[in-house]
């Protein structure tokens, strides 16, 4: 057989799918509320920064709304950070999630949502919708405060 007529081309490549997790289904958090998530993100969010430069994070919840993980989408300046959905997603993805609570914080200390902020919900929204993967909720957080677009009728 020449060198050019290897035949392993003609042969699919597959991706083979597997999930290991450490930690017990039971042992994750429990997701039952606005102030829940609220209550697991402020003890995530780095105190030094929260009022400092703007955050954003994806709580990736199961099934059952138990916490898969959190994961920093983006970090940037005083006034915004930018966000890439699709690393979002392939965040999701990879750790198996049905469900999502974005949330970013707002270092002036105002938790009343912007028009940038209404627009990367519908689109993480219409998103995970083509995808089976639902946004629960959006928090804005403060070092006191949030603001939910699920218990304010804005998602």
């Amino acid at each position: 057989m020449k060198a050019n007529e290897n035949s392993s081309w003609k042969t699919v490549s597959e991706i083979d799918l597997v999930y290991r997790t450490r930690i017990k289904s039971s042992e994750r958090p429990l997701i039952t509320s606005s102030k829940s998530a609220y209550g697991i993100l402020a003890d995530c969010w780095d105190p030094d920064k929260i009022e400092f430069i703007e955050q954003f994070k994806v709580l990736l919840l199961s099934q059952s709304n138990r916490v898969l993980g959190i994961y920093q989408a983006s970090s940037g300046g005083i006034a915004g950070t930018v966000v890439d959905i699709r690393l979002l997603f392939a965040a999701a993805l990879k750790a198996n999630a049905v469900g999502l609570i974005i949330a970013h914080n707002h270092p002036s200390g105002k938790t009343a949502p912007s028009e940038a902020d209404k627009g990367i919900t519908r689109k993480i929204k219409a998103a995970g919708e083509l995808m089976d993967i639902r946004l629960l909720d959006h928090l804005i957080v403060t070092a006191e405060a949030y603001y939910s677009f699920a218990d304010e009728g804005a998602l």
